[in-house]
């Protein structure tokens, strides 16, 4: 019966981790792709960008934004001159509730260097409190500057953004749609450098690449942007290389309203409404075109619960996009490769239900370790899995050390990396029973519904979130779990030390720390005062 017991667990243990490894084997396959691609070698949709010999690509595309614009079918006009030369643009800003940030953000829209006569601003307000007279006076004060802006209010909040985006499209004049949540400030050039790109007539959407303006205000918005630095580089480069799927991260990006039209516009039924549409637009044959030089900063969430609410909206969402999708991706026409490639995509968010695994079994399987060795089981059979932590730490190396966007020092960065990785790991770790309960929710069908990531105008350091609207104070089931399975790890430590075996003592101090860093902050700031 022991032995059954000791199988059984090691079966599972095992089938989760390598579950885990062929995730990160994918992973270092996109940074396969990513270093063909900045070595030069890429066959990739990275042809896609226009090409001027011995000009950078910001001057090419404005030389091509000011020396053309686009006709009906698509196509650049090369016969327009002046003002008309610039396509026109609607600028969709769907907030909600966004007192402390909605200025800046209106602030940055207006600031754009493209003719304002050829662009206008939608403010997509479906807010409840103070937010609604403050965008209402900052309208009313760029309207009597001359700007094309409008504040539109639906009766009621129905399909949250993507109700609010879909309810914006019939008001919307542009041929061409830039979409920014609350949190972002673009740069002055963001339409210059992007609209170009649509000059191909199969590219449905241009995604520009998140940067962190409060990147070093906390360890935790710091370990942030270790994880989505992956993402806006190896990720999207490397699918873009490889001619994969990407996505469209729901801000940041243009969408050509054809396409939105075409893939049957946005949809309310998952929480990724902007993954959703993505893969909906991309098997009707539109492409996603990525540009990682071309930077919008953005402000990270600066307190536990926001993050929280974040990553359950991400994961979750994510689950109900693979559920909804995956039927569709793998009936269509795609190539086995690329149906693959996509499965694994739209899976992502599970790879923390198999961390989860791992780390709830990895206990009894200390303990059971004597018997199974006694049964001729060998210990070295863990480390053919150690090919999984290699490739995802030279992942993390590549888009946080290596990657051209950093203006950091190689020493600097490096250290950072060193410093970083470690907790970075141990934090996801800590995340994955709150992740698992959101994918599972969203397998299972339970609907929920969108809750938006508070900001709090956090930029530098003397900035504070203490004593602010929005902060959560409600105590959740899970996190008293988390606490539960920092204490369960903890006796783990303890328990292998005292029969031993330091076969995963390394492994269950990260889960340890991990569980009781997310229970601890989360803690305190629910005790924070709104």
């Amino acid at each position: 019966m022991t032995s059954v017991i000791a199988y059984t667990v090691l079966g599972i243990y095992s089938a989760a981790l390598f579950y885990i490894t062929v995730y990160c084997l994918m992973q270092f396959n996109l940074l396969y792709h990513y270093k063909r691609q900045r070595q030069g070698t890429g066959q990739g949709r990275q042809a896609l960008q226009p090409k001027w010999p011995g000009a950078s690509v910001k001057r090419q595309a404005k030389q091509l934004v000011a020396s053309a614009s686009f006709t009906d079918d698509g196509l650049l006009d090369e016969e327009a001159d002046g003002e008309d030369a610039y396509p026109f643009v609607t600028v969709q800003l769907p907030i909600y509730n966004e007192m402390y940030v909605v200025e800046r953000l209106i602030d940055s829209i207006a600031a754009f260097d493209y003719p304002k006569e050829r662009y206008e601003i939608h403010i997509l307000d479906d807010s409840t409190d103070e937010t609604v007279d403050i965008t209402r006076r900052k309208v009313e004060e760029y309207r009597a500057k001359g700007y094309q802006i409008e504040q539109i209010r639906r009766a009621d909040r129905k399909g949250f953004k993507a109700g609010a985006l879909r309810y914006g499209m019939q008001k919307a004049k542009g041929e061409f749609l830039a979409i920014f949540d609350a949190d972002f400030l673009p740069r002055r050039d963001f339409l210059k450098v992007t609209i170009p790109y649509f000059q191909d007539k199969k590219v449905g959407v241009v995604q520009t690449r998140w940067e962190h303006i409060n990147q070093d205000y906390s360890l935790i918005t710091k370990l942030q942007a270790l994880q989505l630095n992956v993402h806006f580089t190896v990720e999207q480069v490397g699918r873009m290389s490889g001619n994969y799927m990407l996505q469209f991260n729901g801000t940041a990006g243009v969408w050509r309203r054809e396409t939105i039209e075409d893939a049957g516009g946005w949809e309310a039924d998952t929480l990724t409404e902007d993954l959703d549409l993505s893969i909906r637009a991309q098997l009707n044959g539109w492409t996603i075109h990525y540009r990682e030089e071309v930077g919008s900063p953005a402000e990270l969430p600066a307190e536990m619960n926001s993050f929280k609410s974040q990553q359950f909206r991400w994961m979750k969402g994510g689950a109900e996009t693979a559920k909804k999708m995956l039927p569709t991706v793998w009936k269509s026409d795609l190539s086995f490769s690329k149906k693959f490639h996509t499965t694994v995509h739209l899976l992502a968010s599970t790879i923390f239900v198999f961390v989860f695994i791992t780390g709830v079994f990895s206990v009894p399987l200390l303990f059971l370790l004597g018997d199974l060795i006694e049964l001729g089981f060998s210990k070295n059979f863990f480390a053919y899995f150690l090919v999984g932590l290699l490739s995802i730490i030279a992942v993390y190396y590549v888009a946080n050390v290596q990657a051209p966007v950093h203006k950091e020092s190689f020493g600097k960065a490096l250290f950072k990396f060193l410093f970083l990785f470690p907790l970075f790991l141990a934090l996801s770790m800590g995340l994955s029973l709150h992740n698992t309960v959101a994918v599972l929710q969203g397998y299972r069908g339970k609907k929920s519904p969108f809750v938006r990531t508070p900001k709090f105008n956090i930029k530098s350091l003397r900035d504070n979130f203490n004593k602010r609207k929005y902060l959560s104070h409600k105590l959740s089931w899970t996190t008293v779990l988390e606490g539960l399975m920092a204490l369960y790890f903890a006796a783990a430590v303890v328990g292998g030390i005292y029969i031993q075996n330091t076969t995963f003592i390394v492994f269950h101090l990260m889960l340890a720390l991990g569980y009781g860093a997310i229970f601890y902050y989360t803690l305190r700031h629910l005790s924070l005062k709104g």
